[in-house]
């Protein structure tokens, strides 16, 4: 596929009020494009589309979860700029480190039905605009599509469906001449990640268990001018740090292996019956 020219195109980026999402956001109104922003806050949503441009911008509540307002999100799209070309479903939680026994059922499923769900919804709700414009899908995954979850099985399991649900809905958009791109990130510099990382001492512990090179922090502008680059290129994956490419492609060598490291590593273990010792104790999300 040729270069996607995104002046005067329409994208419609959720989980835009801030980080990964507000980066994509300003990316893409920097080449051209009308941008509309969706986010729970709807103060938040509007203040960052006056940030993005004066007039192609626009911000919305909605929640990812909610399959009519995603409806009604790209309905607003449609009618306030002319129709949507590109959708970015970025929007996601994370739960505090805890294991598969120790963590509510609640705040379990509440990572599925927003990281997974929520991205499948919104792209359902796009579909029938982007599909006839021959647009552009970006579903954003992780690297823990393709590492260990330890401590963080919702999460993992939700950003390795993403995996899947993107690569196969690329190949499915292929006979219309639209296309999808999976985005996956290691760790930016967004508040989810301080949140979940940095004011959890435990989390930072099991963080240990990665390779130290693996370590490397992005800021989210990085990360939301690749999504922005991997649309104009059409490119089937996104991934950044770059250095995190090794690791997916070779993950069917190293993930073995690497499990197998983390079941006789003792302080990876301990690390393991603290956070199986946080049954009954809060666990909230963080977005």
């Amino acid at each position: 596929m040729g270069t996607y020219d995104l002046r005067n195109k329409v994208a419609l980026v959720t989980g835009g009020a801030r980080g990964i999402g507000l980066a994509t956001a300003r990316a893409l109104a920097g080449r051209g494009a009308s941008v509309v922003i969706v986010d729970l806050d709807a103060a938040a949503a509007e203040r960052a589309a006056g940030e993005v441009h004066d007039s192609r911008a626009l911000g919305l509540a909605g929640d990812v979860t909610d399959r009519s307002a995603m409806q009604r999100a790209v309905a607003s799209a449609v009618e306030r700029f002319g129709g949507l070309d590109v959708v970015v479903a970025n929007a996601g939680i994370a739960s505090r480190v805890a294991t598969f026994r120790a963590m509510p059922s609640e705040t379990f499923e509440r990572v599925l039905d927003v990281n997974l769900m929520g991205v499948c919804r919104t792209v359902e709700a796009a579909l029938p605009e982007i599909v006839p414009r021959r647009g552009h899908v970006v579903v954003v995954s992780s690297i823990y599509a393709f590492t260990n979850g330890v401590g963080a099985t919702p999460y993992a399991m939700s950003k390795a469906a993403v995996e899947q649900f993107g690569r196969a809905l690329r190949v499915e958009l292929a006979p219309s001449g639209a296309s999808a791109s999976v985005a996956y990130f290691g760790f930016i510099d967004t508040e989810m990640v301080h949140r979940a990382i940095d004011a959890d001492p435990l989390a930072n512990a099991m963080f240990e268990v990665l390779p130290r090179p693996l370590h490397k922090r992005l800021s989210p502008a990085v990360a939301g001018e690749a999504i922005v680059r991997g649309i104009e290129r059409r490119a089937p994956r996104i991934i950044r740090p770059r250095r995190w490419v090794v690791m997916s492609v070779l993950r069917g060598i190293l993930n073995p292996l690497s499990d197998a490291q983390i079941e006789r590593d003792q302080d990876a273990l301990a690390r393991v019956r603290e956070a199986d010792a946080r049954a009954g104790e809060d666990q909230p999300t963080t977005a």
